[in-house]
């Protein structure tokens, strides 16, 4: 009788111990100024964040545009997804839950919600952005489906992942 309640004493420190470590990874930023970078990194209070497991296309790499191709047509795709996400955070709260860890371009990575909605969520779900499998264990996987058969954003045109594009011009 002993044994089971040390193990069960055990086990709901363990289970506190690992909740509480979680929570105390995260820092929470609040800004309703927000400057956007481009699809899937903003700036709050001069920290870069940098979406977690999303990826959009490129702005600026090593001083290069990712383009997409729409009726044999180039357009600036790093553009439009900056874009989207600068309309859909126009003049509105943004909270970010900030990882730990900062990315290998020592960015801040993290999710960032307008009231309960995920922007990462919206720019995937919309075709701006992709889930980025490498990081985002297919989170996103689903939202990229319905943007995929729905046409929407980029995948109404044709493109390279932008993981796939910075390989490619490095």
């Amino acid at each position: 009788m002993k044994k089971q309640l040390l193990k069960s004493a055990s086990f709901v420190f363990l289970f506190i111990l690992v909740l509480t470590s979680h929570l105390l990874s995260e820092t929470i930023l609040i800004s309703d100024k927000t400057k956007v970078i481009d699809g899937d990194t903003i700036v709050i209070e001069k920290k870069k964040i940098r979406f977690s497991g999303i990826d959009a296309p490129e702005t600026n790499f090593k001083g290069k545009k990712q383009f997409c191709l729409k009726n044999n047509e180039k357009i600036n795709c790093g553009e439009i997804s900056k874009a989207s996400l600068i309309n859909k955070i126009k003049d509105k709260k943004i909270r970010c839950l900030i990882e730990i860890n900062k990315d290998y371009f020592g960015r801040y990575l993290g999710e960032c919600f307008i009231n309960s909605e995920s922007i990462s969520t919206y720019m995937v779900r919309n075709g701006y952005a992709f889930d980025y499998p490498k990081y985002s264990k297919k989170k996103y996987f689903k939202d990229q489906i319905y943007a995929k058969n729905n046409k929407l954003g980029l995948w109404s045109m044709q493109f390279d992942y932008p993981w796939i594009w910075r390989k490619n011009n490095r």
